[in-house]
C-alpha cells in the first residue's frame, strides 16, 4: 500500500469536509443563540400583548421548531447536501396533513383569532352558536361553555369565531326588562308611579342609567307597559326575579288588576 498516497487522500477529505463540518458547528451554535433571542423577543412582545397563556406556548413553539427546520435546512446546504428534494417533499407532506386536516386547521384558525382579538374570555357569559352560558375554557381548537343546567357545551372554534356571539359581561350591566299588562280601567299615571317605585326600591337596581316606564302596547285586553331598570351582571336573574315579585304584590296593594283569560260557558236549554 502505498501509505504516502492514503494520508494524501486522508489529507485532502479532512481539508474538504473538516471545514465544512466546522462551519455546520458554528451555524448550529449561532443559528441556535439567535432562535432562542429571537423567541425570548417573541414571548415577552405576546406577553405585553395579553395574549393568552396557551396562544403564547403554542406559537411559540410553533415558531421554534418552523426555525430549526430552516437551521438544519441551511446547516444540509453547507455540508453540500442538495436540500431542494428535501425541500419539496417537505411541502408535499404539509399540503397532505393540511388537506386531510382542513376542518382541525379552520378551527386552529378560529382559536388563534379568538384568543387575539378577544371578544369573550373565561367566565363571560356569552351566547353562540345556539348555545347560551359562562366561558368554562378556551382551548386552541375547542372552547367549554357551562350552561345553567350544568351541561358543558364544546364549540369547534372555527364555527364559533365566523358566527355570531352575544357577550351579556362585556359591558358589566345589563338591562332587566319586563312588560306588565294592565286593566283597561286602571289609572296610566299611578301604574307608572307604582312600577317606577318598586324598581328604585330594589336595592340592587342601579341609579344610573335610571329606571324607567314606558307603555309599550295598547293590546287587546290590557295596557302593556315597559318596566326596564339595569343592574350588575352578576345580579341579573336575582334583579329580573325580585322586580317581578315586588311588581305583582305593589299592583295588587294599589288595586290595580292585571288582566287574565276569562272563560264563558253558554248553556242552552233544551
Amino acid at each position: 500500500m502505498d501509505t504516502e498516497k492514503i494520508m494524501d487522500q486522508i489529507g485532502t477529505l479532512v481539508t474538504e469536509y473538516g471545514l465544512k463540518v466546522i462551519g455546520a458547528i458554528v451555524i448550529w451554535i449561532v443559528g441556535s443563540w439567535i432562535i432562542k433571542r429571537a423567541l425570548k423577543v417573541v414571548r415577552k412582545a405576546m406577553s405585553k400583548s395579553n395574549y393568552e397563556e396557551s396562544l403564547q406556548r403554542f406559537l411559540a413553539n410553533l415558531l421554534g421548531w418552523m426555525l430549526k427546520l430552516l437551521l438544519i435546512l441551511a446547516i444540509l446546504a453547507n455540508l453540500g447536501i442538495e436540500t431542494t428534494s428535501f425541500a419539496a417533499v417537505l411541502a408535499a407532506a404539509g399540503l397532505a396533513v393540511g388537506m386531510a386536516l382542513q376542518g382541525s386547521l379552520g378551527n386552529f384558525a378560529g382559536g388563534v383569532m379568538i384568543l387575539i382579538f378577544k371578544p369573550f374570555k373565561i367566565g363571560d357569559v356569552i351566547e353562540a352558536q345556539g348555545e347560551l352560558g359562562s366561558v368554562k375554557e378556551i382551548d386552541i381548537f375547542t372552547t367549554k361553555i357551562l350552561k345553567p343546567t350544568n351541561r358543558l357545551a364544546i364549540i369547534p372554534n372555527g364555527a364559533l369565531s365566523n358566527g355570531n356571539i352575544i357577550n351579556y359581561t362585556a359591558e358589566g350591566t345589563l338591562q332587566v326588562r319586563h312588560t306588565i299588562g294592565v286593566s283597561y280601567d286602571s289609572d296610566i299615571k299611578q301604574t307608572r308611579e307604582v312600577l317606577l317605585k318598586v324598581m328604585q326600591e330594589t336595592n340592587l337596581v342601579l341609579k344610573d342609567p335610571a329606571p324607567t316606564v314606558t307603555v309599550g302596547a295598547l293590546a287587546d285586553s290590557s295596557v302593556n307597559f315597559n318596566a326596564w331598570c339595569w343592574c350588575d351582571t352578576d345580579n341579573y336573574w336575582t334583579v329580573y326575579f325580585e322586580v317581578l315579585e315586588r311588581i305583582k304584590i305593589a299592583l295588587d296593594e294599589a288595586g290595580i288588576e292585571i288582566p287574565y283569560p276569562h272563560q264563558v260557558e253558554i248553556q242552552k236549554q233544551g
